[in-house]
């Protein structure tokens, strides 16, 4: 049997399978000093979310621990290579959120397009801007989809079935895939800004996708629709935070080069004091891409298997190293 840290809280249903299986389960988040001073060196695994940095300064202490678990996607907040050294195996859950992650994503599409969130903004403050909030339909309109996998794949089906035109650029996704999806394969990002109206991003942040939206390519948008509609561009962000240059947004936004942007993740969050939040022309969320029940459950049951497999010695479906 284990002792399993979970810093950043896991379905309840989870916790108790682990510990009807005999295991030790310490549900405590541990601050960054904490961890570089060894908090976690008696535990034999780890179960983290986006909230706990897993560095190779902490890995590197002498522990006991032989899995780390990422419930969710993203995996840029453990440091995979410093893991594998040591002999760690790393998981992730990737397809119990994807459900959740594409109803969000197109949700900040609808919203960006029909002034939502303005509307409702403006109701508070006892204006009735009925005039002011014409908004665009998606349908006519071609999508960009930065990234190809699960969730953008999600996002496609549903943006087709509004009649829009997808595209995408994925380098690691064959041009088959995309055929699939009734989706045109690009060979690179700058095509995609160049023809796209609508931006919505589903990659990995990495240090070649770090800032990969920036202003340079957002002046490259066209504001116009196929069918000659002006519809303004949009962005929208539900993946990783950084990818966006969130103060070339802001300066776009201002400068009338963007006409909205959307970001469910931030570079630094909590993103409470963050200037782009006030901006009228932005909407947002505070990294709730996977907080709907439905995923936390799912995301529990897929964690509690992999801990399962991995202490009675298998090789976790989902494991990275």
């Amino acid at each position: 049997m284990g002792r399993i840290a979970i810093t950043d809280g896991m379905d309840p249903s989870a916790v108790n399978r682990l510990r009807d299986a005999g295991h030790d389960v310490v549900e405590q988040h541990y601050t960054e000093a904490e961890l570089v001073n060894g908090a976690i060196s008696d535990f034999d695994a780890i179960v983290v979310r986006s909230a706990t940095k897993l560095t190779s300064e902490i890995l590197s202490n002498e522990n006991k621990l032989s899995f780390i678990g990422r419930a969710g996607v993203g995996v840029d907040n453990i440091d995979i290579e410093t893991a594998s050294s040591l002999g760690i195996v790393v998981c992730n859950t990737p397809q119990s959120s994807t459900n959740s992650v594409v109803e969000l994503t197109v949700g900040h599409l609808l919203a960006s397009c029909r002034h939502i969130t303005r509307g409702d903004r403006g109701l508070r403050e006892g204006l009735w801007e009925k005039k002011q909030l014409k908004g665009t339909e998606l349908s006519g309109k071609r999508l960009g989809l930065i990234g190809f996998g699960r969730i953008a794949q999600g996002v496609a089906s549903v943006a087709l079935a509004m009649g829009m035109e997808c595209h995408a650029f994925d380098p690691y996704i064959p041009a088959t895939i995309a055929k699939k999806f009734d989706c045109t394969m690009h060979e690179d990002v700058d095509s995609l800004f160049r023809l796209c109206t609508h931006i919505s991003i589903h990659c990995n942040l990495t240090e070649e996708t770090y800032h990969l939206v920036n202003s340079r390519r957002i002046e490259m948008m066209p504001t116009s629709a196929p069918n000659g509609v002006s519809c303004g561009n949009h962005i929208v962000n539900c993946a990783r935070g950084g990818i966006v240059d969130e103060l070339a947004v802001l300066n776009a936004l201002e400068s009338g080069d963007l006409t909205s942007v959307a970001l469910d993740v931030f570079e630094v969050e909590p993103a409470i004091d963050n200037p782009l939040v006030h901006h009228p022309h932005f909407h947002g969320t505070p990294h709730i891409g996977a907080s709907t029940l439905e995923a936390q459950t799912r995301i529990g049951e897929e964690m509690v298997t992999l801990l399962l497999d991995h202490f009675a010695g298998k090789k976790p479906h989902s494991a990275l190293n």
